[in-house]
């Protein structure tokens, strides 16, 4: 099984040749509170204006936030939507582009107004010219895409009909990579997919899959049985059929492979696919499975739908999407240096969050622990556990001490959904991590008396207060080391 944690952290190792159908992206937001006179449209009251690149260059913007590097052919014509274009491409250094100029065609540009208050689509807007390509441009293309070929793990043809893609182009890029043992990822077009035969993986949506195939492609099992069908037609390894809401099916090596969508608000679907191209496209690079690469991708793509416009993902927001919370905990929940500790301090207090504080050397982690902790949380909406570093626990407690080591330590209560931070602190006490944090809520367990709190009354100058928890009799990790020890001599 492909490890996620893992080999989500060597994304930014990863390079994916991008060919296809450049445009230039414009969403125009404003409110809508009126209909015009003149006639009955609804009038949008501007209040800003985003422009981005997009078509085959989504997949491109999509790649690098993930710290991917792109490098991306395309077609522009002699125009000043290609000259924002080129300028947009050049200021990302991940992106490696090579554009073919056509200065008979118009570069592709769609400007789409939206209702910012309804999140809703009013009108589109397309400047296009949606021929094919000529012979010299077809050759520029083929010589980019072929020379930059060898240093990419993956190619993407990003076809969106709009001319750049012609079946010469399709066909040349195709059995480069196979030549090279590079997976062509394939987001298609049209109804006639036998331009894209020998390609690895194709990923049609729902409609496109039955118009390709003549089917109807409602159901699960319709849906597998065009997806193979077509797979076996083309020679592909793997059909990947996005769903919308009802998630993905994937055909290729075994049974067919359903998976649900993410239960998620959606804001906006544009471009939602370029960022499951470019997903499986960085997975593939990595030699994931068709299954993980899927899993990831059908990840992502809740993300970018819950963000207006034609949107990107980075790679935390796609762990904390893909992966367990206990998983995220370390680099989440975990700091060594206290500057990022303001952050976290800071955001909470924005909130009106009670922030509470309590520490300690929680060298074997027991039941004692767990109910100080659970006690400690349930007196706050926030918990800050200071933890003693090694060379302060071997101070406090003795040589042989800590049995584990601070990382090992803070990684256990990290797990732990009583705990929101863990700070660790060189000093033998946490008062000066306590004056860092100023927390509302002092807690310690009952074995201690207010007045012997270390912080109590910093705490208090604050108008805080300190809670003693009590504590699970017999449980303390002194006696269960010296156990240990005596039955090892015995």
């Amino acid at each position: 099984m492909f490890d996620f944690d893992k080999h989500l952290a060597d994304l930014n190792r990863q390079t994916v040749l991008c060919i296809g159908d450049l445009m230039l992206d414009e969403f125009v937001y404003g409110s809508v509170t009126r209909i015009s006179p003149e006639a009955p449209t609804p009038v949008i009251a501007v209040k800003r204006t985003e422009v981005m690149v997009g078509g085959a260059g989504n997949v491109a913007r999509n790649l690098v936030a993930l710290g991917a590097r792109c490098i991306f052919v395309g077609v522009v014509g002699d125009d000043d939507a290609g000259t924002t274009l080129t300028k947009a491409l050049t200021a990302n250094k991940l992106i490696e582009f090579h554009l073919a100029i056509d200065t008979k065609r118009q570069t592709t540009r769609k400007v789409r107004f939206v209702s910012e208050h309804h999140s809703a689509h009013l009108l589109r807007a397309d400047w296009e010219v949606a021929s094919a390509i000529d012979a010299q441009t077809e050759d520029a293309l083929i010589d980019h895409a072929i020379k930059a070929m060898p240093r990419a793990g993956s190619v993407v043809l990003s076809d969106y009909a709009k001319g750049a893609l012609t079946p010469r182009v399709i066909r040349a890029v195709i059995d480069a990579a196979n030549k090279l043992g590079k997976p062509v990822i394939v987001d298609p077009k049209g109804r006639d997919y036998s331009i894209y035969r020998g390609a690895t993986l194709i990923t049609p949506n729902r409609q496109e899959l039955s118009e390709a195939t003549g089917s109807a492609a409602q159901s699960d099992d319709e849906i597998a049985e065009a997806a193979l069908g077509l797979a076996k037609s083309l020679d592909a390894k793997a059909v990947l059929v996005t769903r919308s809401e009802a998630g993905m099916t994937l055909v290729g090596e075994g049974a067919p492979i359903h998976v649900p969508s993410y239960a998620v608000k959606v804001r906006d679907v544009s471009g939602a696919g370029d960022t499951v191209v470019a997903v499986l496209a960085a997975m593939l690079a990595m030699k994931a499975d068709f299954e993980s690469a899927m899993r990831a991708a059908n990840a992502a793509a809740a993300v970018v739908v819950g963000k207006p416009g034609t949107a990107t993902l980075t790679v935390a927001e796609l762990r904390g999407r893909i992966l367990p919370a206990s998983s995220r905990a370390p680099e989440e929940k975990i700091v060594f240096d206290w500057a990022l500790l303001d952050e976290h301090l800071d955001d909470w207090r924005k909130d009106g969050l009670r922030i509470g504080f309590t520490n300690g050397c929680f060298d074997i982690l027991h039941p004692g622990h767990v109910k100080l902790l659970a006690g400690a949380r349930a007196a706050c909406d926030r918990l800050v556990l200071g933890l003693n570093s090694d060379a302060s626990v071997t101070r406090l407690k003795g040589e042989g001490r800590p049995v584990q080591n601070e990382q090992s330590r803070a990684e256990v209560l990290a797990a732990l959904a009583a705990v929101d931070l863990v700070v660790i602190f060189e000093e033998d006490t946490p008062r000066e991590l306590i004056r860092r944090v100023k927390p509302t809520i002092l807690v310690k367990g009952s074995d201690y008396k207010r007045e012997d709190v270390v912080g109590h009354d910093i705490v208090e100058a604050l108008g805080g207060s300190v809670v003693l928890v009590d504590l699970v009799p017999g449980q303390s990790t002194t006696s269960i080391v010296l156990r240990s020890r005596a039955s090892k001599l015995e």
